[in-house]
């Protein structure tokens, strides 16, 4: 092994994802910051299409068996590697007590997928750092006991509302092998694992911000045609905790007096659902469904839109939104923003100042909605703000600087 070989690996659910690009906004800054490292994913894509950030990725990415049975041969090799590596008999005993919390097959892919990863990292590999707490976090941990590292994490929305305390605070917990620090991108996602913690400050605040070279700059934006449609816009996967059905439950509801057109940009397994949901509605023919789309396509809606809506939602599971990075790329745009209170939504929305933040209910969307469109003045004076706002405290830089110094630190030679 050279000794210029990345000291620092990198362990993420799947690569490349188009709804995870702020996994690669911040990946591809670290890298601009001078990191090295290669990223291992558990996944294989299934997107058709690529953002532009995750083709100025210059690492290896490596794939881990997304399934063991898939790789019998590698698995088997792997195993009697790892069984050699000074860790792990105790990383084994920890495993065993998690799987015994959760007698899952996830939980047995996991370990297996983290003897590969132990045996396959390179000799140089001085720390490892994961993105999202739940399934990637738990393989990055097993894998460090294993070969002797510190480990690290980033936590992010649904991986911190769904997982169970104990494992949580077993994550954050020295005693247990926890991460020498986790990052997360809210603060009500921050105060939650501080108080998880053994030690508050190994939970590091570190919203992602936004790197506002991949953006043009906002539109000058004439007030609407009366006559014409108000062209709502949505960005985010059609699933529960993004509050789409009553966003279209919300527009049965608008008046007819009101000439309106919503897109919607994304995939997800409600797809078909909401499909139908809409058409038994009778607003088939006000709906665009665009499906996945490539950063351009999007920034290229946005800009003609009048109005993004976000009607976010706790699941029945508990998951949630964290900060949606898409809330940030529209006020990059100067797009008004209709969104709920959700989570930490309000801690870049304002109600009011920044934009509107509606209940999830039908039928206060659907007064918002009216509201937003009668007052075009007051929707200018929220974007100006939120725009401002977004100048002013949610660049990508200082929380990229924070980080690189923490990643630094967790691969420093302890000699």
């Amino acid at each position: 092994m050279t000794s210029d070989a990345p000291k620092l690996a990198v362990l993420v659910k799947g690569w490349p994802r188009l709804s995870e690009t702020f996994i690669a906004q911040e990946l591809v800054a670290l890298q601009d910051a001078g990191h090295r490292f290669d990223i291992w994913s558990l996944r294989h894509p299934t997107d058709a299409k690529r953002h532009p950030l995750h083709d100025r990725f210059t690492g290896q990415v490596r794939y881990l068996p997304e399934y063991l049975y898939q790789e019998p041969a590698r698995v088997a090799r792997a195993r009697d590697t790892a069984r050699d590596l000074p860790g792990y008999d105790r990383a084994y005993q920890v495993w065993r007590k998690d799987l015994r919390r959760d007698p899952t097959r996830n939980r047995v892919r996991r370990f297996g997928q983290a003897c590969v990863l132990a045996a396959e990292l390179p000799a140089a590999t001085a720390g490892l750092y994961a993105h999202f707490m739940h399934t990637p976090s738990s393989v990055a941990r097993y894998a460090a006991i294993m070969r002797g590292l510190p480990w690290a994490f980033a936590a992010h929305a649904k991986d911190i509302w769904t997982s169970p305390d104990w494992e949580k605070r077993e994550k954050l917990q020295a005693a247990t092998y926890g991460a020498a620090f986790g990052a997360t991108c809210t603060a009500i996602g921050a105060r939650h694992l501080r108080a998880l913690a053994d030690d508050p400050g190994r939970v590091d605040l570190i919203y992602h911000g936004l790197d506002l070279n991949r953006f043009p700059a906002p539109p000058q934006r004439s007030i609407r045609d009366a006559d014409g449609p108000f062209h709502m816009l949505s960005v985010g996967r059609l699933v529960e905790k993004k509050g789409f059905d009553r966003l279209i439950d919300a527009f049965a509801l608008l008046p007819p007096t009101l000439n309106w057109h919503w897109t919607h940009i994304g995939g997800g397994t409600l797809d078909l659902a909401l499909r139908s949901r809409a058409s038994a509605a009778g607003l088939a023919e006000r709906i665009t469904w665009k499906g996945a789309c490539d950063q351009p396509e999007v920034i290229a809606a946005m800009r003609a839109a009048d109005l993004f809506v976000l009607p976010s939602r706790i699941a029945e599971d508990g998951d949630r939104d964290g900060l949606p990075n898409v809330l940030m790329e529209a006020a990059s745009q100067h797009l008004p923003i209709l969104s709920t209170p959700v989570s930490a939504i309000p801690e870049f929305i304002a109600p009011g100042q920044h934009g509107v933040l509606s209940q999830d209910d039908p039928q206060a969307l659907a007064q918002a909605i009216v509201r937003l469109a009668r007052n075009p003045q007051d929707t200018d004076r929220m974007a100006t703000a939120a725009y401002d706002r977004l100048l002013a405290e949610f660049r990508m830089d200082p929380g990229i600087a924070r980080l690189s110094a923490r990643l630094t630190n967790l691969c420093a030679d302890p000699s």
